[in-house]
């Protein structure tokens, strides 16, 4: 069943005691509407599974018109499109925060794995639904390859960042480590979603802890194996 307290997209706004213009009005009820249409895509994804799912069940449990859906999704795999947009926005706070230079490259990296779920953390069905379409659905996965270069090239760019401050080691092409590391991590994101016996945060954690020595700098492995083990 359809959650009822499913989060709007308008709950972040802040309501002042000034008339709220008309247009601005307009816009937030648009958000609003498609916030509801995708969550409530999401939550059927889940459990009828994507093919299963109609646009009509997705307007129904939205209680909208159908044709309300087109104004927002030209397709049922434009709802998955938009879900990959979601992860990609994720990838590119990522970069900004690393050209601050205030943190750590590898941490925020770190950071970016734990939340490689987005808030299908808390329901898996969900990420086996969308694995589902991907697998079964030529335009979804079309729609994913290119996702998935779109992010890469963005992993890459600040793991470029990282190689230029020492942080990461110099003897692989960034863009290859960027392939390394989003494959592990859609591998890890895979295996959570067909047995979620551990919270995802946790098991990623997990995971990264294990691959973030191998992407070090070779002077900063060294210091760690000295650190733990009194010798190189």
């Amino acid at each position: 069943m359809i959650k009822a307290n499913q989060r709007r997209i308008g709950s972040d706004l802040r309501h002042s005691s000034a008339p709220v213009p008309r247009s601005n009005r307009r816009e937030r009820h648009r958000l609003e509407t498609r916030d509801k249409l995708y969550r409530c895509a999401l939550e059927l994804f889940g459990e009828r599974g994507f093919l299963e799912t109609t646009v009509a069940d997705i307007t129904d449990a939205a209680d909208v018109g159908k044709g309300t859906f087109f104004n927002y999704f030209r397709t049922k795999e434009h709802v998955l499109a938009a879900y990959g947009g979601e992860r990609i926005a994720a990838v590119e706070r990522a970069l900004e925060k690393a050209r601050s230079a205030s943190t750590p490259v590898l941490e925020i990296l770190g950071e970016l794995a734990e939340d490689s779920a987005g808030q299908s953390h808390v329901n898996p069905a969900v990420l086996r639904a969308i694995y589902a379409a991907h697998a079964s659905c030529a335009p979804v996965r079309a729609e994913l390859q290119k996702r998935m270069q779109t992010s890469r090239e963005l992993l890459a760019e600040i793991i470029a960042l990282a190689q230029k401050r020492g942080e990461v080691r110099r003897d692989v092409r960034p863009i290859e480590l960027a392939r390394m590391i989003q494959t592990v991590v859609i591998g890890m994101t895979m295996a959570w979603a067909l047995n979620p016996n551990t919270p995802f945060q946790t098991m990623a954690r997990q995971v990264w802890d294990l691959i973030c020595p191998s992407l070090r700098a070779d002077g900063t492995r060294r210091k760690r194996m000295r650190g733990s083990s009194g010798k190189v």
